[in-house]
């Protein structure tokens, strides 16, 4: 359950260090896979106007300077052929209390191309693909040098939340009989068929992630015992989109490090994605349409907060 007593120091603390949200678009060169675009939030002194990105509405100041040195980097991974604006007020959130948050379209699985959605490739370069976030932001970025690479986390959602425990260390098991290569012959697949682990690719740079909904399927109980960092996960009641409330349930006693659990009642799995502009409920009501008694909007509201509060514990030196 939500945890009401620290919902309202988190909202107090965001009070009284509240910064606009700037916000610039971001493409990071493939040099040999392919291009990586997407976004980043960070605390800028513009106030914040109405920006539409398709169906998105952003409140944000768009290309305004970085405010700050020694920001926190939070990078967000989305869901099955999702977007890097799918958490959008979550990242205003962070940017409005003064961290640098990016969030890229993972290629292949996302709403604009989704040539690689139901191929298992996915699954071992998801947590590639934030590896080269992470070494751009630190990296090539404009405001490179204003981020304490120090202070590192992530926020997945459902095959982005697979995406982050591996990152953070976690090891899926594919078995020989893995579904999505029944009948494929790619090099991949073939490693699988023999019973071969593929390679996957851990970022040790992340000290806390904030997981909802994890696709989890592929998670045994040896899969974390690498997994070191501080972990909240959130769960819905009612699950979707491939996964069920049981499948997250089962992974929280497998965690050594404990995670920070939150069971949100009367949710779905899509609840836990930005509350819906108009124009994107017309045209997505599955992601968008949540059941008679959940406000998804008054949720938003304590799940950032309740998200800030756990990032600044746990990568900043201030206490929520």
């Amino acid at each position: 359950m939500i945890r009401f007593g620290f919902l309202a120091a988190a909202l107090g603390l965001g009070t009284s260090l509240a910064h606009a949200a700037g916000f610039q678009f971001i493409e990071i060169p493939g040099n040999g896979l392919q291009a990586l675009k997407g976004a980043v939030w960070y605390p800028c002194n513009q106030p914040p106007s109405k920006e539409k990105l398709g169906p998105f509405v952003l409140s944000v100041a768009k290309d305004c300077p970085v405010t700050g040195e020694k920001l926190s980097l939070v990078v967000i991974s989305h869901g099955r052929g999702g977007t890097f604006l799918d958490h959008n007020d979550t990242a205003e959130a962070l940017a409005n209390a003064g961290f640098v948050v990016a969030a890229i379209n993972h290629p292949g699985d996302n709403a604009m191309d989704k040539s690689h959605t139901d191929d298992f490739s996915v699954f071992v370069e998801r947590p590639v693909d934030i590896k080269r976030l992470i070494d751009f932001m630190l990296g090539s970025w404009t405001a490179a040098a204003r981020i304490d690479a120090s202070e590192i986390g992530i926020f997945g959602f459902s095959r982005g939340g697979y995406t982050g425990l591996v990152a953070a260390g976690a090891n899926p098991y594919f078995k020989r009989s893995l579904p999505l290569c029944d009948g494929v012959k790619t090099p991949l697949c073939e490693q699988v068929h023999k019973g071969e682990l593929p390679e996957l690719v851990h970022d040790t740079r992340i000290k806390a992630a904030v997981i909802a909904d994890p696709v989890s399927i592929f998670f045994t109980r040896d899969s974390f015992s690498n997994v070191k960092i501080s972990l909240q996960l959130w769960r819905s009641e009612f699950g979707g989109g491939g996964v069920t409330p049981e499948s997250v349930a089962n992974i929280i006693g497998d965690i050594p490090t404990k995670p920070d659990v939150h069971f949100v009642p009367k949710s779905q799995h899509f609840s836990f994605m930005a509350p819906c502009s108009a124009d994107f409920m017309q045209s997505a009501r599955e992601i968008c349409i949540d059941g008679p008694d959940f406000d998804r909007i008054s949720f938003h509201r304590e799940f950032n907060a309740e998200v800030v509060a756990f990032f600044r514990k746990h990568l900043t030196d201030e206490l929520p």
